[in-house]
């Protein structure tokens, strides 16, 4: 197959099964970076900043091995599609591919389409000596680890929920980042002035991408949408108070429109110092400091996702990138996926805002963090957020049909549906939906 250049976490055994890994990798032999000198790779990566930042790199990977590097970057609607219909055939066209955890996890997992990377792991001939497997956060091994204790991906990147606020508006009304959920709302609802156009929240209302909104809030509760044995919980008493909560905000709160907003919409609105809070993953941080984009460069904060009534979490998404299991070059994908989750590469990610790296030593470059635009609330509410990040989405195969059943009863409600009839109108229909997936 000739070179492209197209531009175009969860059970307990995988925790166990790290320190493992560790001890066998820890006594290097005949480690090569030119092993494989002269193969060919294809390399498919979901559109994004962390795809730009490894094709940018990309001949840095070449030289050391010898290999060459077919990449492509693909947009995520259609990145998804690309790997269910190839990996359906086959006969994938690709060796290494990224993949989104919060949507395709259980169903390549269950489909074992990737392949199970702890034998290579425990190669010591295999594994740089760089590789350094307990850099990698115990939440994104835990990511990428199946309840059967499978490992076929390493993370990549991590993102975590928090609250982005307008430091001006705080202090102009002399109040403080609010500690939890219940005074979220409350200020929310003294920030809003419709008549200077300023509001108080705002956050994703078109279905399906507000789930996540919705989740944040319902992390609060200690609970999350499916229980560990597969039982839906979208409409019990938390989940409510969560709906509940989400419609005030939005209701009350919210910009004009925002019924319709997804995340750019909301991001603008934020930008324009339109809003007060702004519910979101923390990798949309770089346009809120860049004066070409923002109206409010300096006068951004950082705060972590506020406690509910029974927990404080930051909802948690992410990337892990695997060998495909019918690859015949899984030695070189393997050194492949090392140099894209190694060391220099997360501090790159980290430098540039693209997102979160999964491992802890970009966090210990006094550096960086001295001379990041960011500021070190950034990084701290970082740090703490990922200390207290639980999956944002549950690990089921229908992951989409459950962000649009769900999606289309949140967004009912903030034109002024019952929380509770909708809910339960949602799970009543996407019960049947997850027994079959299972089946």
């Amino acid at each position: 197959m000739p070179i492209r250049r197209r531009h175009l976490l969860a059970g307990a055994s995988g925790l166990l099964a790290a320190p493992a890994l560790v001890e066998k990798v820890g006594a290097q032999s005949a480690f090569d970076w030119k092993r494989f000198k002269g193969t060919e790779l294809e390399v498919s990566l979901t559109l994004g900043p962390r795809a730009e930042l490894l094709m940018r790199n990309q001949k840095e990977f070449e030289d050391l091995t010898g290999i060459k590097v077919g990449s492509e970057s693909i947009p995520e609607q259609q990145h998804r599609q690309k790997l269910v219909i190839e990996f359906t055939s086959g006969r994938p066209s690709f060796d290494v591919i990224t993949i989104s955890l919060h949507v395709n996890k259980r169903q390549v997992g269950k489909a074992r389409w990737l392949t199970d990377l702890r034998p290579m792991l425990a190669d010591a001939s295999l594994v740089s000596p760089n590789l350094d497997f307990a850099d990698y956060s115990a939440g994104g091994i835990s990511y990428v680890t199946h309840a059967d204790g499978r490992m076929d991906m390493l993370p990549l990147n991590i993102d975590l929920w928090v609250v982005y606020y307008n430091k001006q508006i705080f202090q102009e009304a002399g109040l403080e980042f609010p500690k939890t959920l219940d005074e979220m709302l409350a200020t929310a609802r003294k920030l809003t002035v419709p008549a200077k156009q300023q509001y108080g929240f705002v956050a994703r209302g078109l279905k399906n991408a507000n789930i996540p909104v919705w989740t944040s809030l319902l992390l609060g509760q200690e609970q999350e949408t499916v229980s560990p044995d597969g039982k839906l919980l979208t409409d019990t008493p938390e989940a409510i108070w969560a709906g509940e909560m989400y419609k005030a905000l939005m209701r009350e709160t919210a910009p004009p429109g925002s019924i319709g907003f997804n995340w750019n919409e909301s991001q603008t609105s934020f930008m324009q110092g339109r809003a007060a809070m702004w519910l979101d993953g923390i990798g949309f941080a770089p346009p809120l400091e860049d004066p070409q984009r923002s109206r409010i460069v300096g006068k951004v904060g950082y705060g972590v996702t506020p406690a509910g009534p029974k927990a404080q979490h930051s909802a948690m998404f992410g990337d892990g990138i695997g060998i495909a299991e019918a690859s015949r070059k899984k030695g070189a994908a393997f050194l492949y996926l090392q140099w894209a989750t190694g060391k220099t590469n997360m501090t790159r990610l980290l430098q540039t805002g693209a997102g979160v790296p999964p491992r802890k030593s970009p966090f210990q470059n006094q550096e960086l963090l001295s001379n990041s635009r960011f500021g070190r609330e950034w990084f701290a509410t970082l740090l703490r957020s990922n200390e207290i990040a639980r999956p944002g989405l549950p690990v089921i195969i229908p992951v989409t049909e459950f962000r649009d059943t769900f999606g289309i009863a949140l967004t009912n409600t903030i034109g002024g549906a019952d929380v509770a009839t909708e809910l339960r109108r949602a799970t009543a229909e996407f019960q049947p939906v997850l027994a079959r997936s299972e089946a």
